[in-house]
Order: structure tokens, then C-alpha cells, then sequence
């Protein structure tokens, strides 16, 4: 698996695009779509579907899920939401409630397309919040390439990407507190704020404890600067116990990982967030990122569950909501259209951030096959569109 992923991730990377695309490919060569399908006895003989050998990869995979996440949280910078307060706010406001709309629509108002009925509102709140998200990494690199970082467009890409995906984070945890058992009973009002306060309560306590005890710790701590080690260890058990105190809370567990590295990520004591994510980033953006991108593609057969007009109606509803939501609150926020346009396109990428959101979804039961496969087609297809996009974009307008 790390061998594709490598091979793959280079040949992605030489065609410009993220190497999380070739990653995705190259689960898709050694899964049911197509090693499956062409050598069943030899894909059976290295991914087993039960056994020991299955259940340490799973057990692999969820560790490094969380500290992908942990690395994405490393990756929002708070402070952005300071400058250009206006156009943040609205290119935030309309990139995530349009295209939230357009999603709990798409599954109210299209019954044809065969959704699970066992919870249609749980399952278009979903759909809703899939659309409304963007994914912060793969944007990150692309701003990168594209030398937008550090530009009034780069800092209203990365903000507005960033409070999308928190509120789109919620709003999940939400629904999987919903599909707990003894959820769907009782007062659904009641239940609803119940969950909102501890999603509420317990992003608060993460940010304010990252603040105020554990940057200072961290700068403070001989310890830590004597030994490298040592920090390694304490934030992968700060990562690990986020995890186990998110799923107390009734929160998935990548969910207080992220958290995690939000607290972590803001500089509130100069190189103390460059100490951390040279810390954690290598290994988790290059050992544990691509095991888990080429496992989706072990986990899905892309020829026996592929739904041409879902896979279609999906794709077009995000690029749809995103780039024209994203794009107008841009433009109402002060921005000319050129400007407006690009923000919509770098926000449009989903990237690994939905393909995580749709794992744990069918995980838990909440979507099939189907609609996993939509997602992720989705997911490969605006983050492969994005790039070339962006690129031509700022070569248009000249923006450096």
C-alpha cells in the first residue's frame, strides 16, 4: 500500500496535481474495481476480509486517521478571521449555507435517486452538511503552488475554508449523536440542544485548554525542548485522549483530534507551531495519510457501485454550490469578480476532508454503497478540477 501510494503520489505530483489524487488511484488499482476484479485470489491473499491481518489494518487506519486529522488541524490559523473580517464572513456565510441547501434538497426533493429511507432527514442534513465543506489541506497546497498564501485571496480561501469546516464538523457530530440508539425517541428538540451544547462545550473547553495550559506548557517545559522525543509522545497521548473524550462527549473521536490541532496550531509563542508541525506533519501527511487514501479505494468497488445519475447530480450540486455561494459572498464582501471567482474555485476542493466525512458515514450506517461512491467520485473530481482551474485563474488576473 505504500508502495502505490508512493508511485502514484509521484506521477500525481508530476502532472501538478496533489498526490492524494495518485493515492486515490492507487487504492482503486489494488481494490475490488480492479486487482479484485482481474486477480480476486491475489487481492483475497493480501487484504483478507477478516482475520488478524484485517483487523491490525483497520486498527492502523483509525490511528492514522486521527492523526491526519490532527495534522489538519495544524493547518487552521484563527487569526485569519481577523483581516478582511467582511469578505470572510460573507464568502463563509454563502459558500456554506448554499451549498448546504442544495444538498438537503437534493435528497428531499429526488426520491428517484433511490436514498436510504430509514432516516431521510438525518440523511439530507448529511448530504447538506458533505457539500457545504471544503478540505483544508489539499487547499493549503494549492494556495502554495500557486504562490496565493499569503495574498488577500489566499487569507480569505484559508478562513473561509476553515470556519466552513468547523461548522460543517458540528453539524456532523450532530448527526451522529442523532443515529446513536434511544436518540430517535423522546424530545427531539431536547436532544438536539443537548448535543449542540456538548459539541459547543466541548470544542470550547479543547481551544481554551490549547490557550491557556498547553501552548504555555509547551514553551515553558525544559523537557520538551531537551527532548524531541518526549513531545512526540505527549502530543500523540493529547491526540489519543481528545479522541476518547470526543466519543464520551458523543462526538466521533476525529473530530477532538482535529480540535487538537487547533489549539495547537496558533502561534501564540513564535516557532512554537513550526516545533510541532515539523513534529507530526511528516509522518502523518506521508506514512499515515497515504495508507488511509489508498484504503478507501480497498473498501469500495467503484465498477459494481457506481450510479452514473447520482455520481452526476452529486458533482454538479457541489461545484454549483460552492463556486457560485463562495464566489457572490466574495463579491458582496468587497472583492472584483476575477477575485470573487478564484475564492469560489480554491474553495470548491474536497478532497481528503469529505472522504473522511464519508467514511465514518458509512461506518455508521447512515449512507450506503451508493452514495459513498458518489462522495468520493465527487471528492477526486473537484479536487482534480480545482488545480488547473486555480492555476488559470491566477495567471488571468495576474495576481501574485
Amino acid at each position: 500500500m505504500l508502495s502505490i501510494a508512493w508511485g502514484m503520489g509521484y506521477l500525481a505530483r508530476r502532472f501538478g496535481q496533489p498526490a492524494v489524487l495518485g493515492e486515490l488511484l492507487g487504492g482503486i488499482l489494488l481494490g475490488p474495481t480492479l486487482l479484485g476484479a482481474f486477480a480476486p485470489q491475489t487481492h483475497a491473499l493480501l487484504f483478507p476480509a477478516d482475520g488478524l491481518v484485517a483487523t491490525s489494518l483497520d486498527a492502523l487506519l483509525k490511528v492514522g486517521m486521527l492523526f491526519f486529522m490532527f495534522a489538519a488541524g495544524l493547518e487552521v490559523n484563527l487569526v485569519h478571521v481577523r483581516q478582511h473580517r467582511r469578505a470572510i464572513a460573507l464568502t463563509s456565510l454563502a459558500g456554506g449555507t448554499i451549498p448546504f441547501a442544495l444538498g438537503f434538497a437534493l435528497v428531499m426533493l429526488f426520491p428517484g435517486l433511490r436514498w436510504p429511507q430509514d432516516n431521510p432527514h438525518l440523511l439530507a442534513l448529511f448530504m447538506g452538511t458533505a457539500l457545504s465543506i471544503s478540505a483544508l489541506p489539499v487547499i493549503a497546497r494549492m494556495l502554495i503552488d500557486t504562490r496565493l498564501i499569503d495574498t488577500k485571496i489566499g487569507a480569505t480561501v484559508m478562513a473561509s475554508a476553515m470556519i466552513n469546516d468547523m461548522i460543517g464538523w458540528s453539524l456532523f457530530a450532530l448527526i451522529l449523536h442523532g443515529l446513536k440508539p434511544g436518540q430517535a425517541g423522546g424530545n427531539p428538540g431536547r436532544g438536539f440542544a443537548t448535543a449542540l451544547f456538548l459539541v459547543l462545550g466541548f470544542t470550547a473547553l479543547l481551544l481554551i485548554l490549547g490557550r491557556w495550559v498547553l501552548q504555555p506548557l509547551l514553551h515553558h517545559a525544559r523537557y520538551f525542548r531537551d527532548w524531541p522525543g518526549g513531545l512526540l509522545t505527549f502530543l500523540a497521548a493529547l491526540v489519543v485522549l481528545a479522541a476518547v473524550g470526543a466519543e464520551s462527549a458523543g462526538i466521533h473521536g476525529i473530530f477532538g483530534a482535529f480540535l487538537v490541532g487547533v489549539a495547537l496550531g496558533q502561534d501564540r509563542y513564535p516557532g512554537q507551531e513550526k516545533r510541532i508541525h515539523e513534529m507530526i506533519q511528516p509522518f502523518a501527511l506521508n506514512f499515515f495519510a497515504p495508507l488511509y487514501f489508498v484504503s478507501v479505494g480497498l473498501k469500495t468497488d467503484f465498477t459494481g457501485q457506481f450510479d452514473g445519475p447520482l455520481v452526476l447530480w452529486v458533482f454538479l450540486i457541489a461545484c454549483l454550490g460552492k463556486i457560485l455561494g463562495a464566489s457572490l459572498g466574495a463579491m458582496l464582501g468587497g472583492m472584483s469578480q476575477c477575485e470573487a471567482l478564484t475564492v469560489g474555485v480554491g474553495l470548491n476542493a474536497r478532497g481528503a476532508v469529505e472522504i473522511i466525512l464519508a467514511t465514518v458515514a458509512l461506518e455508521q450506517h447512515l449512507i450506503d454503497q451508493r452514495i459513498f461512491v458518489a462522495l468520493v467520485a465527487m471528492a477526486f473530481a473537484t479536487t482534480l478540477v480545482s488545480g488547473p482551474l486555480l492555476q488559470s485563474l491566477v495567471r488571468r488576473s495576474g495576481e501574485q
